[in-house]
């Protein structure tokens, strides 16, 4: 009898690979999207979320990594220094020339000795990290890899994109199976050239496509992804305690979870945009953190990420015994969004330096 193979389009690394460490940051501050309906349109019902996480005037994505990456090096308890990547993903990079990275990793110590780099694919930034620490971890060429994903708030005054976008995001330490607190089964990603969402260099806030937004992009992605992925390793929506998928808004999550045949109970832990906004190439990232704070040995996970222009990463995780342990050694993600002081409109325009003062 043939044994068989597995998909050619499927990303599985030769030497199995997990999180050995993980951490999650979302800023104190708090903006009510009834605020930003109080100034801009006057209506206080029918709103998308109820708040979103704002950065304050010392927090940008460099120092929320920082605050990520320390929770995650604290529960991966290794040293610094056998960080072998440190790759950041963001779509609001403070500076356009100058590495997030370097900084991140000086600041947790892994310096000189390893590779750094910031990634850019819109809200998918992090998972495409987390593809590139698999691989570098499961060729070989490096015992552990850090990938995060990390975003601040962005979005036009008045547009809707406003109420939503927030900011926070999670780190991730993938080291070899055996030391993780989750196997990293397999992943797959699947990406299109879809005009739904952009911003051009030295333009402050990003455009939208409007009628792209859902389709052909956000759900024909996600659905792609994790269709392609469950069929390759011959898994359903049944063989999953957990599921995280990209959230934008509430809405798309709950439909395209429904339309992959999950139930509301699998995706109520992850599903923080509620109460945090969408953190950008942070927010499958941070929904996993939130999943892994309560998750219990053998519980199953699949994550699929979204990132305009237009792309979806899918992974398929196994949580081992060692995850117990782990879990209380940093701060977990619900204590994060506990955490909060609500700001007023003007206050959070401050903050974001949307004022032109010249």
């Amino acid at each position: 009898m043939t044994t068989p193979q597995p998909s050619p389009t499927l990303l599985k690394p030769d030497k199995p690979v997990g999180i050995v460490g993980y951490g999650a940051y979302v800023p104190r501050f708090r903006l009510p999207a009834k605020e930003v309906a109080r100034v801009w349109t006057g209506k206080t019902s029918g709103l998308p979320i109820k708040e979103k996480a704002v950065p304050g005037l010392d927090e940008d994505v460099i120092t929320m990594s920082i605050e990520a990456a320390r929770n995650a090096m604290l529960r991966a308890q290794i040293d610094p220094t056998e960080l072998r990547a440190v790759w950041v993903g963001s779509e609001s990079h403070p500076y356009a020339v100058k590495p997030t990275s370097t900084l991140v990793a000086e600041a947790i110590g892994a310096v000189p000795n390893t590779q750094a780099a910031d990634w850019e694919f819109a809200c998918k930034a992090g998972t495409e990290a987390m593809v590139a620490a698999m691989g570098l971890v499961g060729s070989g060429m490096g015992h552990y890899a850090m990938a995060i994903g990390m975003d601040t708030a962005q979005g036009k005054p008045g547009d809707a994109l406003e109420y939503t976008a927030g900011a926070g995001g999670g780190a991730y330490i993938v080291g070899p199976a055996e030391e993780s607190l989750a196997t990293i089964n397999a992943s797959y990603s699947y990406v299109t050239d879809t005009p739904d969402f952009w911003r051009r260099e030295y333009q402050k806030y990003p455009e939208h496509g409007m009628r792209f937004t859902g389709e052909p992009a956000y759900f024909k992605h996600i659905t792609e992804a994790a269709t392609h992925l469950m069929e390759a390793i011959g898994s359903t929506a049944k063989d999953y305690k957990w599921a995280i998928f990209h959230q934008p808004n509430t809405k798309f999550p709950q439909r395209v979870a429904g339309q992959l045949g999950f139930s509301a109970e699998q995706i109520e832990p992850g599903l923080l945009v509620h109460t945090i906004g969408n953190t950008y190439a942070g927010a499958a990232m941070i929904g996993l953190t939130a999943t892994l704070d309560i998750a219990q040995p053998g519980d199953r996970i699949l994550v699929v990420s979204f990132g305009s222009g237009a792309g979806s990463d899918a992974f398929d995780i196994t949580v081992t015994d060692k995850v117990t342990a782990r879990q209380g050694l940093a701060t977990k993600t619900q204590e994060y969004i506990a955490r909060r002081s609500e700001i007023d409109y003007a206050t959070y325009v401050r903050f974001r330096g949307k004022l032109a003062m010249r």
